[in-house]
């Protein structure tokens, strides 16, 4: 996206912008090695090569994380070349470029953590660093107790068995039941495919959590920076120290 120069110098850290509208006038920046003076000059530097005083500028990267409760029809991607909804529709005002921390299922809903600081997701992702994230499950039947026994201590799925789960039963009875689960794997609808095995087909699922984030009462459809603290105990939570 193409902005004024001289905020573009101000954001690489040449001088404040008002000075660097006095080091555009006095023709000491060039953009694409012509000599540019004029303040209203945009420019774009994915696309132009901008240096002052003959030496190049990049801007550095200002990473960004918000939340999102992604409503039940929305697709956990960038985009879809079936043009079917994805969730960076809810986020079109976002300036930056972000990118989903995993995926929530087209059919379930909750928390979705989005951010462009591509080390932090990794490590949210990563079976290694085991962050755990909760869920609320609707399922159909009354729960056994065998049934939570296996959803605790692994279920047999066909790509292997699944981790122990945090599984507390909060309502039971022959029509559906309530659970919350929690889980530090990423397997493709695992918790949708955990249940279905145990016989307690999932009627809704909702992420109430990711790691030391809360859905709280954010509502459907909306989303928010997370604030510095809350970034803070994202990294903490996988001993990331960087920016």
């Amino acid at each position: 996206m193409k902005e004024r120069l001289q905020k573009v110098l101000a954001q690489a850290g040449v001088a404040s912008r008002r000075a660097s509208e006095k080091l555009i006038i006095a023709g000491r920046v060039t953009v694409n090695g012509r000599i540019v003076t004029e303040l209203g000059t945009k420019v774009d530097l994915n696309q132009d090569t901008v240096k002052v005083d003959g030496k190049p500028i990049e801007v550095k990267e200002r990473f960004v994380y918000y939340i999102l409760h992604k409503p039940r029809g929305y697709l956990t991607t960038v985009e879809d070349d079936r043009g079917r909804r994805t969730v960076m529709q809810l986020l079109e005002p976002v300036k930056e470029r972000i990118y989903p921390v995993g995926r929530l299922d087209y059919d379930s809903e909750g928390l979705l953590l989005l951010t462009n600081d591509g080390q932090l997701a990794h490590r949210l992702m990563h079976p290694r660093y085991q962050v755990r994230k909760f869920y609320l499950v609707e399922v159909t039947g009354e729960v056994s107790q065998a049934a939570l026994e296996t959803l605790r201590s692994g279920v047999q799925l066909d790509d292997g068995i699944t981790s122990s789960a945090y599984v507390e039963l909060l309502a039971n009875s022959p029509q559906k039941s309530l659970l919350k689960i929690g889980i530090h794997e990423g397997r493709n609808r695992q918790i949708r495919r955990m249940c279905q095995a145990v016989g307690l087909p999932v009627r809704r699922l909702i992420r109430t959590q990711f790691g030391p984030i809360k859905l709280g009462k954010l509502s459907p459809g909306k989303f928010r920076q997370l604030t510095a603290q809350e970034v803070g105990k994202l990294k903490q939570a996988v001993k990331h120290r960087g920016k």
